[in-house]
C-alpha cells in the first residue's frame, strides 16, 4: 500500500484486496516506523478491513451451504454441489 495513494473505499475491495492491504498494514504497524497518528489510523482501517474480510467469508459460506429437511424431519445445512467433486457421494 502506497502511503501517498488515496485509500480505496473498503466496501469496494475484494476479499483478496482487503486481505492484502490488511497484511501490509500489520507489517507497517509491527515495524514501528510510523507515527502514533499513522498507527491509530492504520489500526482503525485494519479493523474495518478485518470486518470486510469476515463479511465476505460469511457471504461465501452462505452461498455454498444449502438448508435441507432430511427424511427424518431434521433441518440441516449441507454443502452445496459446488463443494463436491465429481466422484463424491452424500
Amino acid at each position: 500500500m502506497d502511503q501517498d495513494a488515496p485509500e480505496r473505499n473498503i466496501e469496494d475491495l475484494s476479499f483478496e484486496e482487503a486481505l492484502s492491504e490488511l497484511e501490509t498494514l500489520v507489517r507497517r504497524l509491527e515495524d514501528g516506523k510510523i507515527t502514533l497518528d499513522q498507527s491509530i489510523r492504520g489500526y482503525e482501517r485494519g479493523t474495518a478491513l478485518k470486518q470486510r474480510c469476515e463479511k465476505l467469508l460469511q457471504e461465501a459460506q452462505s452461498r455454498v451451504e444449502t438448508i435441507v429437511v432430511r427424511p427424518d424431519g431434521v433441518v440441516a445445512a449441507e454443502q452445496s454441489d459446488l463443494d463436491r467433486g465429481p466422484g463424491d457421494k452424500d
